[in-house]
Formats: structure tokens, C-alpha cells, sequence
């Protein structure tokens, strides 16, 4: 059993359900209302699935919006199936769940972003910090009351 709880991947776990959820209510019974969502995902992701044209152009990561033109959404358990309008040539995208790295519905002020650990010169200094914190003691833990917040 691991030490620690991986608070960090629990949640992303959780938000990728919640984002399940939304697409296959939007796929049984369309965007309510004024409902519409800015998707920003990983085009490098090995599941990912675009046009070579589209990939070349977001080499990185690409923002869609699916709003009055959409097609063909289909959700599994890993991801979606959608084709979306990129001046008027339908296009077919298929984007894992594991690949999206915001998701926004601006009708309702509702967001959320996923944080990717890239790697970078920085990881050589975190490296040592953790060997450093894996051999000293460990403080006691600090109990912070809220009280003083609570109406």
C-alpha cells in the first residue's frame, strides 16, 4: 500500500467523470439552453485523433468550441467522437479524456483546468528537494480552524 493518498490524481479522476457525465447528457439530449463549452486538449496525446492539417497547425494543444454546429458526439469510457465546423469543412476529432487540459462552459462561469507536469530544467531541482524531504523528519501536522470565517 502507498504511503501517501494521490490527492492530485483522485481529482483529476473525479473532474474526467464530471466531464463524462456533461457529454453523454449532451449526447442523449443536445446543449440546454445557452450551454456551450471551450474544450483545450493535448494534440500530441497518442489517442488523439485529428486531421494531419489541423495537427500541424496546433502542434501542441488546441481549443475547440462546441456550440451551434456540431455532429456525430459519441462518449465512451476514454474520450469523445465529434466532428466540428473549421470553416466550412466538417472535420472528425476524437479526444481522450486524459488529453483535455481545460474545459469551460462560459454560460455559467464554470471551469476547469487540469495541470500537466511537463518536463522541463526544473525537474532536475525537484528531484533533489524530494530526496530531501524523503530523509527529514516530519513535522507534526498543523490543525487551522475556519471558524473565524464561518457566518
Amino acid at each position: 500500500m502507498s504511503k501517501t493518498i494521490d490527492y492530485g490524481n483522485l481529482m483529476h479522476r473525479a473532474m474526467r467523470g464530471l466531464i463524462l457525465e456533461v457529454l453523454r447528457g449532451v449526447e442523449r439530449h443536445g446543449l440546454p439552453g445557452e450551454h456551450h463549452f471551450f474544450i483545450t486538449f493535448d494534440t500530441r496525446h497518442p489517442s488523439a485523433q485529428l486531421a494531419d492539417w489541423l495537427r500541424e497547425r496546433y502542434p501542441e494543444e488546441m481549443t475547440v468550441v462546441m456550440q451551434h454546429w456540431y455532429d456525430a458526439l459519441s462518449v465512451n469510457d476514454d474520450g469523445f467522437a465529434i466532428t466540428l465546423n473549421f470553416g466550412d469543412s466538417p472535420e472528425p476529432l476524437y479526444i481522450p479524456f486524459d488529453a483535455i487540459r481545460t474545459f469551460v462552459d462560459p454560460s455559467v462561469e464554470f471551469g476547469l483546468r487540469f495541470e500537466t507536469q511537463d518536463s522541463d530544467d526544473d525537474d532536475e531541482d525537484e528531484d533533489e528537494d524530494d530526496t530531501e524531504e524523503a530523509t527529514a523528519p516530519r513535522k507534526e501536522a498543523e490543525v487551522v480552524s475556519l471558524d473565524k470565517w464561518r457566518k
